[in-house]
């Protein structure tokens, strides 16, 4: 067993206000009528928020000028400020670190692509998980976040593209959660984050389930419940290995769910929702790469979810203080081809954001 502690509950820290990306539409009409306002500003507001992506009263010049400060204050308190923003890629990728109302740091990676653009999105303040070689994991879990919290980082960053702050104008595609945190730790806001995120105009981003991917270590109750939610979104489990001995030192959560408990929960999720998983797998070196591993991999994967499944390859993207690094190109090669040679899809993730500190396992929100 690991010494490495599993934290599941986030410690206690300044409640998040209650903010309109917080309210279902029965709430935005509840907060409508206790600001003395008819019906119809509440989807009037909904608009503005969903569909202009204006987050402050101040801008809603369909709004009554006597009211804007009055719907501000109650609807659209200040959650998130950016401290600054980092980018690389030649301009394509962006990280930004967002201070929250209470002082908590977090931080959103957007990537452009030719032919998508995507957000990578936190759903906690740290992570309580644990894995070593993750710096989320290494700082701890700060605190959940708060639905709203989730969707204002997504609606801050398809107002971004819309006007051009990182290159030319475009639109949201994506979104991916896999920022800070363990989005199924903090379930229920995750899901109603996802609802608003998916949920067409002006309930909603209007982002389709399917280009939406909410990654898990492997929290197979979770798994199995999120598949019942009747969202199609995409699930990606970070797998790390394929035998329990090392998980439990990689991904110390697979002490309470081993790899086959796992696996039996993402067949679950594709059964239901007849979505491909996703397995995301950090090639590190001397410690996961063997040709033995690749071979059990495919074989497991194989027997699990049979054609339902494709393998990420993601090179480690070394932390500082770090004892392991990257795989070799030629056994990430080999590593490739055993799996694939099991029947398997696996693919190289394409690496973004590693001089900022923004790739896979970097972000670690620190202010300095």
């Amino acid at each position: 067993m690991s010494s490495l502690p599993l934290v599941f509950s986030a410690p206690k820290r300044g409640k998040p206000p209650t903010h309109f990306a917080d309210l279902d539409e029965a709430g935005r009409i509840a907060a409508a009528a206790d600001l003395g306002l008819p019906k119809f500003r509440a989807n009037q507001l909904a608009k503005q928020y969903y569909g202009r992506l204006n987050a402050d009263a101040a801008e809603m010049t369909d709004l009554p000028a006597g009211i804007r400060d009055d719907v501000g204050a109650a609807l659209f308190p200040p959650l998130m400020t950016p401290v600054r923003h980092i980018s690389c890629d030649e301009g394509t990728t962006r990280k930004t670190l967002w201070r929250l109302h209470d002082g908590t740091l977090l931080e959103s990676v957007l990537m452009r692509y030719p032919d998508r653009n995507t957000l990578c999105i936190s759903s906690q303040a740290g992570c309580g998980m644990a894995c070593p070689f993750c710096a989320t994991g290494q700082g701890g879990l700060d605190r959940n976040l708060s639905t709203a919290e989730i969707v204002d980082q997504v609606r801050a960053a398809a107002r971004a593209l819309r006007d051009g702050e990182v290159g030319e104008p475009g639109r949201l595609s994506n979104v991916v959660f896999m920022g800070m945190g363990e989005p199924l730790a903090n379930y229920k806001r995750v899901v109603d984050a996802v609802r608003k995120i998916t949920s067409p105009e002006p309930n909603g981003l209007g982002i389709s389930a399917r280009s939406v991917t909410v990654s898990t270590v492997g929290l197979a109750p979770a798994i199995r419940k999120l598949a019942d939610e009747g969202i199609p979104v995409t699930l990606a489990v970070s797998l790390h290995t394929p035998d329990d001995e090392l998980r439990d030192t990689l991904v110390p959560v697979n002490n309470r769910w081993s790899v086959q408990e796992v696996l039996d929960a993402a067949r679950y999720y594709a059964d239901t929702t007849g979505r491909r998983v996703s397995i995301e797998y950090a090639l590190i070196k001397n410690v996961n790469d063997q040709p033995w591993r690749a071979d059990l991999l495919g074989k497991k994967l194989r027997a699990a979810l049979g054609s339902m499944v494709h393998v990420n390859l993601i090179p480690l993207n070394p932390t500082p203080g770090s004892q392991w690094d990257a795989s070799p190109k030629d056994v990430e090669r080999e590593f490739v081809r055993r799996v694939r040679e099991q029947g398997v899809s696996c693919t190289v993730r394409d690496t973004r954001g590693q001089e900022i500190a923004a790739a896979c396992g970097q972000l670690a929100a620190e202010e300095g």
